[in-house]
């Protein structure tokens, strides 16, 4: 019974490590398809001339989840008209969000490039889409140093977590 209990008290905190990890690695890979959304979006905009709605559709249909719920939250909450260009941007951010592995301050990025979507003619709006780009990729940087750093870490540190609460219970 006692070796049931050990296993059990070793897979999960192993598994708890390993999701731990999975988080950190999923976060650059997010980024990276957040980037590449605003870089279509900035395409859409200034060489297809496509509405704002279209545009987010045709990107949510090109990622991933759950990104690709982001816009196609926009392009819903956009359809409805029931709020403008920003709100409709901040709930889809809100409501999409906690799905992620993304952390607040780019939450606060998005935010702040929320605020001007819409607002400018196409040259203002793809300097707007270039300086989210140079924040983002800001923080995609931070985030390799951080899967780097603590990938590793944090699978050890769930098997040797279970193996020090075996040890102690037994």
């Amino acid at each position: 019974m006692k070796l049931v209990g050990a296993c059990l008290i070793l897979l999960a905190t192993t598994w708890t490590g390993f999701e731990a990890s999975r988080f950190l690695s999923e976060r650059p890979l997010q980024l990276r398809q957040l980037k590449a959304a605003l870089q279509s979006l900035e395409a859409e905009i200034m060489y297809g001339h496509t509405p704002l709605v279209e545009a987010a559709s045709h990107i949510a249909k090109q990622l991933t989840l759950p990104l690709s719920r982001l816009f196609d939250e926009f392009a819903a909450n956009l359809q409805m008209g029931e709020a403008s260009v920003k709100e409709a941007w901040e709930q889809s951010l809100k409501e999409v969000w906690k799905s992620t592995a993304l952390k607040q301050g780019e939450f606060e990025i998005m935010k702040q490039f929320g605020e001007t979507l819409g607002q400018y003619d196409r040259i203002a709006q793809q300097k707007q889409i270039a300086l989210a780009l140079v924040h983002l990729e800001r923080e995609e940087q931070d985030a390799l140093e951080k899967k780097a750093r603590y990938e590793k870490m944090a699978k050890s540190l769930g098997v040797l977590t279970g193996l020090l609460l075996i040890i102690l219970l037994m």
